[in-house]
């Protein structure tokens, strides 16, 4: 939860950094440009959430729950596994409940998150009756996934922003490798 937050407090960080770079850079400039009105796609909003709750079997901001685990989905884990959905989705509830902090940990200290898949994959074989070396490995696969569509995402959003004037090419490659190495945004793992 700690490494949550702290990867969201560096995001908002960077992201204000960026942002008022930009903001320096076009009162500088003094152009105006219209101001764009939304789309009828444009689903987000200003804090640029979705507007959504969380999907069932999903944890907070649709899929970074609680339990040491981010982007535990319980349609694609049952799914990977040959187990009924809502049987997954109740082992995930079980295993969160269980396994709440009583109290937030210490500043600095996080919990090894290799430690807490693997709880979390004993915990769901048990409750499930499936042989827990299969349910690491669906747990790695939808976990690998995940990064890799974050990668994609980042990627797009960088190559909007050179597109659009808004960072060079040089600030983009400076962003996505401090995103790779661990820096901001949770990569390097």
């Amino acid at each position: 939860m700690v490494r949550t937050k702290r990867i969201a407090l560096g995001l908002t960080a960077t992201a204000l950094a960026l942002g008022a770079g930009i903001g320096v850079a076009g009162m500088a400039s003094a152009t105006t440009t219209p101001t764009p009105t939304p789309s009828a796609s444009s689903s987000a909003s200003a804090d640029g959430s979705t507007g959504t709750a969380p999907a069932e079997g999903k944890g907070m901001r649709g899929g970074h729950g609680h339990g040491g685990f981010r982007g535990v989905d319980a349609a694609e884990l049952a799914t990977k596994l040959g187990v009924d959905e809502a049987k997954v989705t109740e082992a995930l509830k079980a295993y969160r409940e269980a396994n709440r902090p009583s109290t937030p940990p210490a500043e600095g200290t996080r919990p090894d998150p290799a430690a807490k898949q693997a709880e979390l994959a004993k915990s769901l074989a048990a409750t499930l009756g499936i042989d827990e070396a299969k349910v690491t490995a669906a747990l790695e696969e939808l976990r690998t996934a995940e990064q890799a569509d974050r990668a994609a995402a980042l990627k797009t959003r960088l190559d909007q922003a050179v597109a659009d004037g808004k960072l060079t090419q040089a600030e983009a490659d400076a962003v996505t490798k401090a995103v790779q190495n661990g820096v901001i945004g949770g990569g390097g793992r």
